[in-house]
């Protein structure tokens, strides 16, 4: 028997989520989060999706809640919920863990099997993802103790974006400085961004060797990326998730003397600004909603705050769409992914708005449609493809760990 299942983990802080994928027929086979770990109302949901085990059936879902102490208990549990659905982590189907892993720095630019000093290393990036790299350490650490004879697989948000030119990459500051303490731009969504440029490759009918596309990933968090030929040129984050687009709690871009000017003169400290900026900001912060569906209900109704902040949302995205076009000098695609992306026709239609001198236009019945396929909702007569095209970070983080096990 080959082994071909891999298990996806994605550790957050308070957080786990997973998938079992089979990467014979690149299935799913169940899927589940664990959220409020540490609280006495921890919750696990577990849904058998499809696949081999003699137990239960495909659609089958279960729920429970309960403390869960920690994310070794988690892990446990998630084991025990595949074991009882005959897929259990001992079995030897198992070909790889693999671990989304937000911060890679400039070492990491590649999935990479885990070793002590590969660990040693990813907690060595703790300070420059210190909300994120924690967890994905203790998930590591949880699931390589409960299964040491298969490979561990780290696979980084930033590693996509690995490589743009140095010229994009660095701040204007002091080289020395900028050197000393790793200040660079790194960029995020990674696996989102590596994903969604090839599938619009495929939904052009082209290699992603032929494609030049601006993708843009809009979710509660938001970056945008230029990809010429399959390769990053250029991404809107940063050192950190917080620099450019208008996000749902993030400010984006921003001058950075507003830092100073708040701490001179509101008396704020580092502490709060960084609250203020990351969770307290964009769409949050202009209008008191950070979900998209309420910001646009409200604007619909007149409220002239809603209305602001989706204008300055907007606005955002069409600077980087033009931006990014400059970058490329030739865009064969627009491509919208992530919660916001796929399932908000008014954002397409207002970001596409105004853009035909760059060679896009939309067909307003096409984009008005859902469906949760790969499509395209641009003109015919359009110069520039626009996409919708469902993200899918599991697969692709278990595409390349599978990929990178077995050679």
């Amino acid at each position: 028997m080959t082994a071909s299942r891999v298990l996806v983990l994605n550790s957050g802080s308070s957080s786990v989520k997973y998938q079992l994928l089979d990467m014979a027929d690149r299935s799913r086979l169940a899927a589940g989060l664990v959220e409020r770990i540490g609280e006495d109302t921890s919750r696990l949901v577990h849904e058998r999706l499809a696949g081999a085990g003699a137990a239960g059936a495909a659609g089958d879902r279960r729920e429970r809640s309960g403390a869960i102490a920690d994310h070794a208990a988690a892990l446990k549990a998630v084991a025990a919920e595949l074991a009882a659905d005959g897929m259990g982590l001992d079995s030897p189907e198992l070909a790889a863990v693999g671990h989304r892993v937000v911060h890679g720095g400039t070492r990491f630019t590649r999935p990479t099997v885990i070793d002590d000093e590969v660990l040693a290393e990813i907690r060595n990036l703790i300070p420059l993802a210190p909300l994120h790299n924690p967890a994905n350490v203790t998930g590591i650490e949880v699931a390589r103790s409960l299964r040491p004879d298969v490979p561990q697989v780290a696979v980084f948000d930033t590693a996509f974006h690995s490589t743009m030119p140095e010229y994009a990459a660095r701040y204007a500051i002091d080289a020395a400085t900028a050197e000393k303490y790793s200040v660079r731009r790194y960029g995020f969504h990674g696996t989102s961004h590596a994903y969604v440029s090839r599938a619009t490759a495929a939904l052009l009918g082209k290699r992603p060797e032929e494609v030049n596309v601006i993708v843009l990933h809009l979710g509660n968090g938001a970056s945008a990326s230029a990809v010429r030929g399959g390769v990053c040129v250029e991404t809107s984050m940063g050192l950190t998730p917080l620099e450019g687009l208008v996000m749902g709690t993030r400010s984006g871009d921003l001058d950075p003397a507003v830092v100073f000017h708040l701490a001179r003169v509101g008396g704020l400290s580092v502490d709060e600004i960084d609250s203020l900026l990351n969770k307290k900001s964009g769409l949050l912060g202009m209008c008191g909603d950070n979900d998209m569906r309420e910001v646009l209900r409200r604007a619909g109704e007149g409220d002239e705050a809603a209305t602001l902040a989706f204008a300055a949302y907007v606005h955002r995205l069409k600077k980087y769409i033009g931006a990014y076009s400059a970058v490329l000098g030739r865009v064969d695609a627009v491509a919208f992914t992530a919660g916001v992306g796929e399932n908000a026709h008014q954002v397409r239609e207002a970001v596409v708005d105004g853009l035909a001198e760059l060679g896009l236009a939309l067909d307003l019945e096409a984009n008005a449609a859902r469906s949760p396929q790969p499509r395209l909702v641009s003109a015919e007569y359009a110069r520039v493809a626009v996409a919708v095209v469902p993200t899918d970070e599991e697969l692709e983080i278990a595409s390349q760990a599978y990929a990178l096990v077995t050679g």
